[in-house]
This record gives structure tokens, sequence and C-alpha cells, in this order.
């Protein structure tokens, strides 16, 4: 990838380092990519859970083998937007969007990964009886799932508003996460030592929760990429009033006055 990306670098010399008056078929380009990625990974993480609530085995095997389809999407995200910073050289709101497409593109790349964890955790349950009715992950599910699409829909949209909303909707996914947790670990408390096979599934069950919950945490960064996109501002400062962005540099700035040395910073 770095000598890919030297190269394009190398070819923006050659053509003088030119700045294309419309930015706009890259961004189609990049757009259209991201659109196909995130399908793709609904698609994975749909899957991962209807196999993991029917013990469906093929199901589940499917989602494991496309991991690598994604994975290879995320390549073609980054390329293409790499390729834009190194031609086209935007800057401002079309630079945001660059970077913000750039980690949106790992975040999503991660919700794929999340999907195969849970894929995984059904190819383990589907070999046991199951230890109580999903209601817990049946919510989880929608929530995660609904998440990631309206994450993904503020993105396309430029839609702040529904940013913040998937932003604060993650709260909701911690709270259930945790209640079933705290649930299954006192069920397997109960257990007889020798229930090896509830004890299996309850583990697995754990997992699973931990794994949607990493889904909406994902979520939760691509609204945070779409709000400073749009904005420029970062969206736990405004809602949250952490310290801003000029606050920390000037503390910075005030703990390192009087160093003279490089050495003493390192």
């Amino acid at each position: 990838m770095l000598k890919w990306f030297a190269t394009m670098m190398n070819k923006s010399r050659s053509d003088g380092g030119r700045r294309d008056v419309s930015y706009g078929d890259d961004r189609e380009r990049i757009l259209s990519l991201v659109r196909l990625m995130g399908d793709e990974v609904c698609i994975a993480l749909s899957d991962s859970l209807i196999s993991l609530k029917e013990g469906n085995v093929e199901l589940a095997r499917k989602v494991i083998d496309r991991d690598d389809l994604i994975d290879g999407m995320e390549t073609d995200v980054n390329r293409e937007c790499l390729a834009s910073i190194a031609i086209r050289k935007p800057v401002r709101e079309d630079l945001r969007f660059v970077f913000a497409v750039l980690k949106i593109a790992t975040d999503l790349e991660r919700i794929g990964d999340q999907a195969v964890n849970v894929a995984e955790r059904a190819l383990t349950v589907s070999k046991y009886p199951m230890l109580k009715p999903l209601v817990d992950i049946s919510k989880m599910t929608e929530i995660s799932i609904n998440m990631v699409r309206k994450a993904l829909r503020s993105f396309f949209d430029r839609d702040t508003d529904l940013a913040v909303h998937v932003f604060r909707e993650d709260k909701q996914l911690d709270r259930i996460a945790g209640a079933l947790s705290e649930e299954l670990i006192e069920m397997m408390a109960e257990m007889d030592k020798g229930d090896k096979d509830g004890i299996t599934v309850a583990t697995e069950l754990l997992l699973t929760a931990r794994h949607l919950e990493r889904v909406g945490d994902h979520a939760s960064n691509v609204s945070e990429r779409v709000f400073f996109m749009v904005r420029g501002e970062r969206l736990k400062e405004v809602i949250l009033g952490k310290v801003p962005e000029t606050a920390r540099e000037e503390l910075l700035t005030k703990n390192l006055r009087g160093l003279t040395d490089i050495n003493d910073i390192r």
C-alpha cells in the first residue's frame, strides 16, 4: 500500500500537482464504494445473528467465508481515498470528507469482524440446547443493526441530527448488554460444575453480547466521523461539554513552556 501511494504521489508531481476544478467525480466514486461496503457489512451482521437464532451452520460459515470480501472492500476504499489525496489535493470540506471515509471504512471492516465473531459463536451454540430464549440478544440485534444503517444514512445524507441520535442510542445498547451479562453470570454461578454444556452456551452468549456492544461502538464512531465531516466539530465536545481542541492546545503549550531541548519532550 505504501509503495502504491508513493507511485500516486510521483504521478501527481509529474502532472504538475494540478488540482481538479471539481471534486464531484472522486466523491461519487468513493461514496459508491462505501455504499457497497456498508450493504455487505449489514448483510453479514444480519446473517450472523440469524444463524445464531436458528442454529443455521451453513449461513454462519457463509458469513465467515465472505469476510475476505469486506476486507478487500476496505482496501478499495482506502486506495481510492489515498489516490484522491495524492492527485486532487483536496482541501477544507473535501479533505474532511476523505479522512472521514478512511476512518469509516475501518469501522465498517471491524463491524464485519464482529459479524464473523457472532457467526463463530453460532457454530458453537448450534451443538447444544439453547440455554434461554434469546430475547435480550434479539433486542441488541435490532438496535445494533439499526444503528449501523442509520449511521450510514447520516453519512450519505450529511445528517448531523441523525448522527447525534446514533451516538446517544449506543447507551441503550450498553445497558442491555450489561443487564444480560449480569444475568448470564448469575446463571453460570447457579449451574452444577458438571453442567459443561450450559456453561459453554452461557459463555458463548456472553461473548455475543460483547460483540454486539462493539458493533454499537463502531456505529457510534461512524456517527462521530460524520459529525466532524459536516460541521468540523467533535460530537462529544458539542453534546457532552468536553474540553475543546483550542483549550487542549493551550494547556499543552503551557505545560511545554520553558522546555528548551527537544530531548526534554521525548
